[in-house]
């Protein structure tokens, strides 16, 4: 199949004018960072987190460059309750409230279940699952005192169908989609809602280092465009369930991807 071509990129509409947010996994070239940027874009003072410090400062300068005094950047490893309770609690001492957290954190690899260690199983599960939770748990300690705000989480279509090698991450973001969607319930209550987006392939050079030219080959030609989506694609999704454009929206999962089942 052809790949159709990407589109062109969308200027920002100032969305998310005034808010403050918070994204983790934001230091690279992925869709934390590409989703920092887009955030700067509609307006928003964003705090950036990651585990790679030198990556994140250096991300936070190149942001700062163009969107001075908007940006500013926080190391976290998401595993770590401790950083966390930091993390959020140095956006609330900045900002006196926190408008939107995006949960990008998450960790992959690749093993067939019957090879796979304990290790390996549990180091997925704690980064891309149990930091979920923990950075949904702080939000929502937060967004309680100010009765609003938004979460949003990246999940997988992986967490919908089935692919070789992908037990543990399969399992840890169907469980990113059903903790969305049980905190969707109990955050209604004071306001705040939580939604997850569901990408198949988003095209960066961290992506193609750890991965196979010839599995990317193949799990582009199942998407329907016939090529991976850009990072900022899945940003854009990701900025609308920020917005007040999605403001009856909450416990959704959205794909960004013909890949639903």
């Amino acid at each position: 199949m052809t790949g159709v071509e990407s589109p062109a990129y969308v200027p920002g509409h100032g969305l998310l004018q005034g808010r403050t947010a918070v994204v983790t996994a934001a230091a690279g070239s992925g869709i934390g960072g590409a989703t920092a940027r887009r955030f700067l874009e509609e307006g928003a003072r964003v705090l950036i987190s990651d585990a790679h410090t030198r990556r994140l400062k250096e991300h936070e300068a190149e942001l700062g460059r163009e969107f001075p005094g908007a940006v500013t950047a926080m190391p976290c490893d998401v595993t770590d309750e401790d950083q966390v309770q930091a993390l959020f609690e140095a956006a609330a001492a900045a900002h006196g409230r926190l408008d939107v957290v995006v949960n990008n954190a998450g960790l992959g690899g690749t093993s067939d279940l019957v090879d796979m260690t304990d290790d390996q199983w549990s180091r997925v599960l704690d980064v891309t699952l149990n930091g979920t939770f923990r950075c949904t748990r702080a939000a929502l300690r937060a967004m309680r005192e100010t009765a609003g705000g938004v979460i949003v989480n990246n999940a997988s279509v992986v967490g919908w169908r089935a692919q070789a090698g992908q037990a543990h991450y399969a399992a840890a973001k169907a469980g990113v989609m059903a903790l969305t969607r049980c905190a969707a319930i109990e955050a209604a209550a004071y306001g705040v809602r939580v939604n997850a987006v569901a990408p198949s392939l988003a095209l960066h050079p961290h992506l193609v280092k750890v991965t196979s030219a010839e599995l990317l080959a193949d799990l582009t030609e199942r998407e329907a465009f016939g090529r991976c989506a850009q990072p900022w694609e899945v940003a854009n999704v990701i900025v609308f369930l920020a917005s007040g454009y999605s403001s009856y929206m909450t416990g959704e999962v959205v794909a960004v991807s013909s890949q639903h089942a």
